[in-house]
Order: C-alpha cells, then structure tokens, then sequence
C-alpha cells in the first residue's frame, strides 16, 4: 500500500468529512485522466466539421465592411447582391433620372404642339396673290382686322400667282380675316382660308442685331425663282439698271432644288423699293420673284489660313 493510500485511509479513519474530500479528489483525476487519453486520440491537422444548416446561415461578425452574399436576392424582387446598397442606389437614381428626362421631353414636345397648334389658329392662308402685291401692302390690309405678327409671302414658280401666310396676335383677327376673302389687291381677288400650317420663324441668328443692320435690311430684298443659269453678275446688272446701284449681293442655290435665291442689298433705300416692282420680270428664262427681305447681308468673314 502506497503511503497517499495509508494517509488518505488514516484521514478516512479520522473524520467523515475528509473522506468525502478526499473521494471527489480522486474522482476529479479520474475525470481528468480520460480527458487527456482522448485528446491524445485526435489529428492535430483535422479541420473543423461544421454542418450543413450551420453553414447556410450568414455570420456577420466577421468584419463591419465585409458584404453578406444572400442566395435570395438573386432574381428576387429588389435583385443584385445584398450588402452593395450602393449598387442599388445607382440603378434606382439612373432609372429615375431616365423618368424625369422623359417626362420632361414630353412636357417640352406637348409644350411645343400646344404652341404651334395655337399659331396655327392665329394664321390665315392668302392666295391668288398678284405679284405686284408687297408684304407691307398686304399687312396694312390686313391690319384692319386685328394687330399682325407676321406677314409672309411665298412665289410660286409654275405661276404668276403668288401666295401668303398672316399670322395675328389672337384668334379673332384671324376669323375676321376670312372675311376678307374677294378683296381686290392689285388686279385679283384673294382667297383667304384657315391656314393648315404656322409660319416658320426666321432663325434669330440671322435677324438684325444692330441699328445699322437694322438700316441694311431696309435696303435688302429676297429674291426667289432665279434660273439656275444665271450668274451673280447678271442679277447684279439686272437690278443696277433697273433700280439703282447694289452695295452686297449674295446669290444661293443647292443641287436640291430647280432654282436659286438671292439676297440684294442696294446703296439706297429707294432702289430696295423700286426693286419690289421688279417681282415678276424676267431674269434669266423664270421670272424672278421679288420680297422685303427679313434678315440683312452680313458680310463674309476672311477665312484665316494657316501655314
């Protein structure tokens, strides 16, 4: 018998109480004992085992920024990947934007109709127009119906007769206008009607910006129907001795279209006036249509060349 034995069988002989501590003692080594044999058991290199349901749950402790990837967000009503809000965020915002700016390009376009349909109401087709008739001539006839915006005549080349749009400020100057129709303006009657179509503004670039282009345009016309084998030279010798002597002259034409235009700009402000008469003479194999022109002749800007 070991000495610890003997001691521990003499307390047990001594007291109650020490052998009751000294049984939990050797109960506590036992314990201790079959702990250390089965740790000894294992594989130190052993992963892990973690199961199945424990995996599929998301742990977020793992870092304050990390992203959580959910299975469910994947083609589910809000869609993209859980932890990226801003992702989301960018997607909405590009979505909304793209509603405000189409909403926005249907309030201007509906703003525009609604504008051009009300122009619409306010203008008066003219026809049967005698070329010796002047946009001045006819607004002042007009007038009387009510304060005219606009006054546009148009040459049509396949007849002698021209045509014309007059746009009022309100309505009622336009249905007053309709009674106009019969009146004798030069040698014929004209036809006033609805017009169908608003007249189409001059571009505000070309309008003038000054006090002296303002003075050039009222010795400017705008000459249409011009034959296109007709060249600057003999539109400028045409209207030089006819109404006086031309300052500026700009000659326009395209491969689009049969005939050419030209803007003429006389030293004087009579010889623009005498031009008027000229509307319906024969320049060329046409006869030139003559108008007030609206914008004046600017001059061409000296092309600067490089080396």
């Amino acid at each position: 018998v070991s000495k610890a034995t003997a001691r521990m069988a003499a307390v047990a002989e001594g007291s109650p109480a020490a052998s009751a501590a000294a049984a939990k003692e050797a109960e506590y080594r036992k314990d201790v004992q079959k702990l250390v044999d089965l740790l000894s058991k294992l594989n130190p290199a052993a992963k892990e085992f973690v199961p199945s349901s424990a995996a599929a749950t998301p742990r977020k402790g793992l870092s304050a920024d990390a992203p959580v990837f959910y299975y469910g967000s994947i083609g589910g009503r809000n869609g993209g990947i859980a932890g990226y809000p801003g992702r989301r965020n960018f997607v909405d915002n590009e979505r909304r934007n793209v509603y405000i700016n189409h909403g926005r390009r249907r309030t201007n376009e509906r703003a525009r109709r609604a504008d051009r349909e009300e122009s619409i109401r306010r203008t008066v087709y003219v026809s049967e127009l005698d070329h010796t008739v002047t946009e001045e001539r006819l607004a002042e006839t007009f007038a009387n119906c009510g304060q005219v915006v606009d006054c546009r005549i148009c040459g049509d080349p396949h007849s002698v007769m021209r045509f014309a749009f007059i746009e009022f400020s309100g309505e009622e100057g336009a249905r007053a206008a309709l009674n106009l129709g019969g009146t004798m303006l030069g040698f014929y009657p004209v036809r006033v009607l609805p017009s169908k179509t608003a007249i189409l503004p001059v571009n505000p670039k070309f309008l003038p910006a000054t006090e002296d282009e303002k003075e050039m345009v009222i010795r400017t016309v705008y000459c249409t129907n011009i034959d296109k084998k007709v060249t600057q030279l003999d539109v400028k010798s045409f209207f030089e001795e006819l109404c006086g002597e031309v300052s500026r002259l700009r000659l326009l034409g395209d491969n689009v279209h049969s005939t050419r235009i030209a803007f003429v700009e006389f030293v004087n402000a009579e010889g623009a006036i005498q031009a008027l008469n000229c509307s319906g003479m024969i320049l060329g194999t046409l006869p030139v249509r003559v108008s007030p022109s609206k914008t004046p002749v600017k001059p061409r800007l000296n092309r600067v060349v490089s080396n």
